[in-house]
């Protein structure tokens, strides 16, 4: 037998008889309706529906029937659903014609008719001939669809298939939707000739996978009525690899409470595990003992440790009949084997089989077999069924060693596991709250969460509020953090706890850094490491952020300095990845963007220094911005996707606008407006969040607004930020880049002496600390603003400034954008010459960024500006303006729109449109449309 991934061990039959409403399958329902309007439209065709046994192709294509109205009328008057079932079983898949003429059955016809010709023919009919028939049968009647359905069709006979697709092919107009429902799993135990066949249809197959964590809450309360919590989900997700069937078997089996504990140990389903019982029975002893001793170490294991575990005399020969079996699989690598179970339901199914007695045995010898020292506590956890006092305080001690390199998964797991084995209650309640600290600080705040309710029951201490401190933190509620952070400082003697008192003050950090507080930042940072030095982990993480604080305060040389010092001081460890994250932040607001993408991509990975999913989003979210500035922008979707993908599952609210701020801008740059609004709606924030979520929201809306050209929306976004009321860490040039944004869109809509009063606080400040980025980025607001007031000689210099603070950074956006504004403004002052050049550059830089929303700006702009391109004038009776303002009325837009994108007054473009309409003889604006529809 061939190795297996687990599904196979589903009874023939099992994945076609369980009905549930497709969780998770929205867009494979949508896809399928819509084969049923093309069938409705006379667009005959055949679609695969593929996935494992149990991922829930039955009750997809079910609910699918049940929604198209079967014996009803369609849309729109259309004929009634017709559905002919039929199923292909593993013991009658060499019976020619079987599913056809199930077919034909379920039409109230025969596959063959008696009235056919009375001598035989010289050969039994085959595919052709039924394919012919089932035709004649499905095309009966042309005013109803049929939905033909064959269930398990990886069972069926090669013929009928044949048949099938014999007979659409015959179809020109006829109304038929053929679904085909094949598990993938069985692909291996099929004839060449059906696997052929499917293989033909697997361009357009419908693929189910496994559902997600959030799809898995939305099964088990729609079937089960079963609140799961998302860390609950996650882990039966990742047990049954998110197959349906099996989820619903262990929500149906298992009792109800042991959804709400920490880590839940969940068994095999009952009809699972018997599957593996009749293979683990078959094998024998040592092949069993082996498998055995896999399922007590755990779901991929070197083979020396099994080895030496089960203690077998010829381990090799045990391996190699336990892969037969279907019920191991080996991975090699340089110098180690590994032995792998094909699904975590099997090794359940093995282990759970196992006696106490037998399972307690494995457990502690495993034990001393294991090199890595947290896996060999595991295993005396395992073994050992009541409260141990010396494993407890075991427990911790490990636990203190991985915080001391900042691995708090690690530090989380082995205090809730000292917590359980502990006897004393306060000391038990000590450990838990530290775990769930631990928790927050690897960014598993859903987990986190689980545990909220038993520690608002606790009496109120220092710890419990820092605690719950920090979890409102990531939350992102920061007048709860506030409260709860005073309250814990109070409580806290740092003279007898100075490593709790350490840790407030790093919570305080983050809470600092969250308000854009960089004053704030730098005294807590300061504080924690004055308590227990520059090495204890609340000290170095609050050194990790302590250079933002300096670097926000203007003190970018001293803030260099201490990220000096701290990498200095730290191995290649798990707090690295916080001072890289901090490091690459301040880089990219220090106009070091390059620098700022080495650091973040640093910072981003988690798995092989045990690092925290909190920084790697930090890092994430800096890197998307950095990467946008340098014009990698397909690198920042990406990077915004991976981000958001986690931020889903790890509800890291703090986050949630920083990381979909860069989404929404750069669609909205791209002019995919469906996608650009969907990040706005994200990012989402208002003023009872961190300021450090307000302000990426609020530029996350304004971006949005001026890719559209709607500048009054603009203002109106960024109005929250005007109104914070601690500005340190809001107006340092180079962290939010928003004040150029919003004097942009004061000139836009009029308002030029508000934007010229608005602006000079800001080029001061940045003037005073050399920023580069933030000098050119004002400059050409304030060459917009000379230019609107006939300064055109003042409007030059402006601009100029601007493109030269620019010379040197690798920042092609913001370069395109003074071009853009640079251009426009001599356009507009009659210079079309020296306008078209710069425009032309604008335009071809946003060519390479993929901008195509100021591309077509662009091209507007030149062909205002008199420019023919490919050599061809359009509608030569109008001029060059009047042609810019025709378009745009065309499209729809209003004069107040128009007067805006043209960078015009409003009374300039109602006089060129009255010069338009007379030329083209036309009275209103819907019929100056026609006219450029019809040229």
């Amino acid at each position: 037998m061939d190795d297996h991934d687990g599904s196979p061990l589903l009874p023939d039959g099992v994945g076609g008889t369980v009905h549930r409403g497709p969780a998770g399958r929205r867009a494979e329902l949508a896809a399928l309706h819509r084969l049923l309007a093309d069938a409705r439209a006379g667009h005959p065709s055949i679609v695969l529906v593929e996935g494992a046994s149990g991922m829930g192709k039955t009750a997809l294509i079910e609910h699918f029937v049940q929604e198209s109205g079967p014996g009803e009328h369609g849309p729109a008057g259309q004929g009634a659903v017709r559905v002919h079932r039929a199923g292909g079983v593993r013991w009658e898949n060499e019976l020619d014609l079987g599913v056809a003429d199930q077919l034909a059955k379920a039409a109230g016809a025969a596959l063959f008719p008696d009235d056919a010709p009375a001598e035989p023919p010289a050969e039994p009919p085959g595919p052709l001939a039924a394919g012919r028939r089932l035709y004649e049968i499905w095309s009966a009647d042309r005013a109803d669809t049929a939905v033909v359905v064959i269930d398990d069709a990886h069972w069926a006979d090669a013929a009928s298939l044949r048949a099938v697709a014999s007979a659409v092919r015959r179809m020109s107009t006829e109304k038929v939707l053929v679904v085909l429902a094949a598990a993938d799993d069985e692909l291996h135990r099929l004839p060449v000739d059906v696997l052929d066949f499917l293989a033909g249809y697997r361009d357009g197959a419908l693929r189910l996978g496994p559902l997600t964590p959030e799809d898995v809450q939305q099964l088990a309360w729609s079937a089960e009525r079963v609140d799961l919590s998302l860390p609950a989900a996650r882990i039966l997700c990742r047990h049954t690899r998110g197959n349906p069937l099996h989820i619903t078997d262990l929500l149906q089996e298992v009792p109800a409470g042991i959804w709400r504990d920490w880590q839940p140990a969940l068994p095999a389903p009952r009809r699972y595990a018997s599957a593996v019982h009749r293979r683990l029975d078959a094998c024998g002893p040592q092949a069993r003992t082996l498998i055995e001793a896999c399922s007590a170490l755990g779901e991929s294991v070197p083979f020396a440790e099994a080895a030496e575990l089960s203690g077998v005399a010829d381990p090799l020969a045990a391996v190699d009949e336990a892969r037969r079996a279907g019920l191991l699989t080996t991975a090699d690598g340089p110098g180690l084997t590994l032995l792998t179970f094909p699904h975590p339901l099997v090794r359940a199914a093995v282990h759970g089989a196992l006696g106490l007695v037998e399972r307690g045995d494995l457990h502690r010898r495993a034990a001393k077999i294991v090199e890595d020292h947290g896996r060999r506590l595991m295993h005396r956890v395992a073994a050992t069924p009541a409260a141990d006092a010396e494993l407890a305080d075991d427990l911790d001690r490990f636990a203190a060693d991985r915080a001391a390199e900042g691995a708090w998964s690690q530090v989380a797991g082995a205090l809730v596991a000292a917590s359980r084995l502990t006897p004393a209650r306060a000391t038990r309640r000590d450990r838990l709250l530290r775990a769930v600290d631990a928790l927050v600080g690897a960014g598993d705040r859903p987990q986190a969460e689980t545990f909220a309710a038993e520690l608002e029951s606790y009496p109120p201490g220092a710890l419990r509020d820092s605690v719950l401190g920090y979890l409102a933190i990531t939350r992102g509620r920061p007048e709860e953090a506030e409260v709860r952070l005073t309250h814990a400082w109070e409580r806290c003697d740092p003279a007898r706890r100075p490593e709790l008192a350490a840790a407030i003050c790093h919570r305080r950090v983050l809470h600092s850094l969250g308000r854009c507080r960089a004053a704030d930042l730098v005294h807590w940072a300061r504080k924690a490491v004055d308590l227990v030095g520059p090495m204890e982990p609340s000290a170095v993480e609050s050194e990790a952020i302590l250079g933002l604080g300096l670097a926000a305060m203007g003190r970018t040389e001293e803030a260099a300095d201490a990220y000096d010092d701290v990498l200095a001081r730290i191995a290649d460890s798990a707090q690295s990845q916080r001072v890289q994250m901090g490091r690459g932040w301040m880089d990219l607001a220090r106009d070091e963007p390059e620098a700022a993408r080495r650091e973040l991509e640093g910072a981003v990975p988690t798995g092989f220094r045990s690092g925290s999913t909190r920084i790697s989003l930090w890092a994430q979210a800096w890197l998307a911005r950095t990467q946008f500035a340098l014009g990698a922008w397909q690198d920042a979707v990406r990077t915004v996707d991976r981000a958001a993908a986690q931020l889903a599952e790890v509800r890291m609210e703090l986050l949630r606008p920083l990381v979909h701020w860069t989404g929404a801008q750069v669609h909205a740059l791209r002019g995919d407006w469906p996608t650009a609004y969907h990040h706005a709606r994200q990012a989402s924030a208002d003023m009872q969040h961190y300021e450090a979520m307000v302000v990426p929201a609020c530029l996350a809306r304004a971006q949005v607004a001026e890719a559209r050209g709607q500048y009054e929306r603009v203002t109106a976004a960024l109005e929250p930020v005007l109104r914070l009321r601690h500005r340190e860490g809001i107006d340092e040039p180079g962290f939010w880049p928003w004040q150029d944004v919003y004097a942009n869109a004061l000139v836009m809509t009029n308002r030029v002496p508000e934007a010229d009063a608005f602006l000079k606080p800001f080029e001061e400040l940045a003037a005073d600390r050399g920023h580069r980025s933030t000098m050119a980025r004002l400059g050409y607001v304030r060459g917009r603003i000379a230019g609107s007031e006939g300064d055109l000689d003042g409007a030059r210099a402006h601009f100029e400034g601007a493109l030269a603070h620019l010379e040197h950074l690798p920042l092609p956006y913001d370069r395109a954008r003074v071009s853009y504004a640079y251009g426009q403004t001599l356009r507009r002052a009659g210079k079309r010459r020296e306008a078209d050049a710069l425009l032309q550059n604008a335009r071809d830089a946003y060519v390479l960024l993929g901008a195509r929303t100021y591309v077509e700006r662009c091209e507007r702009e030149l062909q205002a500006g008199g420019l023919k391109r490919d050599g061809v004038a359009e509608f030569s009776r109008l001029t060059a303006q009047e042609r810019a303002v025709a378009r745009l009325v065309a499209r729809g837009m209003s004069n107040a729109q128009v007067a805006s994108e043209l960078f015009l007054s409003v009374k300039t473009v109602q006089y060129h449109l009255t010069h338009v309409y007379a030329k083209f003889g036309v009275r209103s604006r819907g019929e100056l449309a026609a006219v450029f529809r019809d040229s």
